[in-house]
């Protein structure tokens, strides 16, 4: 064969090689923009996303006598952006189960909201929706409150009461520790006042035994709740109370304390929550004071959700 026809044969060679390297090249940069298309695509989906429409226009909820329950039903009277919405109110299980499949699958979702709970230690990427009006309010504190009589009858358990005080962190380790566990709030709660005896004097200082003497705490189903009572019932033990808690309704809470049917509850949420109940019945209850400084109310979105604001929301009009 003839140099010449070498020369032929390599010249076409190279010329093949290279248009399969250029398309190959093309097919790669092609395949490359569309992937990126794809995720500006979904990223402008996402932004771009009825936020109010995705949810059907509704809010869930859990018991709907609860103090943030109630509180809701205003916020849909003061917001436009909440005008032809519904809350679904149902309870705290529910609420969990609803979040759980929300979160899941990244879906939109809102919902009632409050700290201390073990939810934002589950969830931590969520967050409070802005509450421009203040419908809400803002940080919340828990109170003690006793019946009429109760320092004069049992002036060593209201001195303990009206010195009970802990921490946010303290209300959500016991609820984390109940959750991860699988163990009775009660009993995580009965283990930390064992865990944590300087705080358990400075409640107990200057307050004496007794002998089998009766109290009863009334309270709400709440986990935050039954962290405070399962605490306080653990301490006044150790002192010699025959203590009983009665988890009930909140409205019931209030008038069994008015009516001296309970002794005792540590779960007043103020000044916002629990307000119209405490107007009503203040008169007839000792106000010890706070418990707890650093609660929060409201509605909550998945960080995910590109929205801030109650009034970032649409009416279902």
């Amino acid at each position: 064969m003839s140099k010449v026809k070498w020369k032929v044969i390599f010249l076409v060679f190279g010329l093949l090689t290279l248009l399969i390297a250029a398309g190959c090249g093309s097919e790669n940069d092609t395949g490359s923009n569309d992937e990126s298309d794809a995720n500006e695509s979904e990223s402008n989906a996402t932004e771009d996303m009825n936020y109010s429409k995705a949810v059907d226009y509704t809010i869930t909820g859990i018991e709907p006598g609860a103090g943030i329950s109630v509180t809701t039903e205003k916020a849909l009277e003061e917001y436009d952006s909440l005008k032809g919405w519904t809350a679904m109110f149902s309870s705290t299980a529910g609420l969990i189960s609803e979040l759980d499949t929300a979160m899941e699958n990244e879906e939109p979702i809102i919902i009632t909201g409050w700290n201390p709970h073990w939810m934002f230690a589950k969830y931590p990427d969520m967050k409070y929706l802005e509450d421009p009006k203040g419908v809400y309010g803002e940080t919340e504190m828990i109170k003690t409150l006793a019946r009429k009589g109760l320092k004069d009858e049992m002036p060593n358990a209201y001195k303990l009461l009206d010195q009970f005080h802990w921490e946010v962190e303290d209300m959500e380790g016991i609820m984390n520790d109940a959750q991860e566990s699988g163990e009775e709030i009660e009993t995580i709660a009965e283990k930390w006042v064992e865990e944590n005896q300087d705080k358990v004097d400075e409640w107990t200082e200057g307050v004496e035994e007794v002998d089998g003497e009766s109290i009863e705490l009334v309270s709400t189903p709440w986990d935050s709740e039954r962290a405070s009572s399962g605490v306080i019932k653990a301490v006044m033990e150790q002192l010699g109370y025959d203590v009983t808690v009665t988890p009930v309704d909140i409205a019931i809470m209030f008038e069994s304390v008015a009516n001296g049917d309970g002794d005792a509850t540590l779960a007043a949420w103020l000044p916002l929550t629990h307000n119209d109940f405490y107007e009503k019945y203040k008169d007839q209850i000792d106000d010890l004071g706070e418990n707890l400084n650093g609660a929060k109310i409201g509605l909550v979105v998945p960080a995910y959700m590109d929205i801030d604001s109650i009034e970032d929301l649409e009416a279902n009009e």
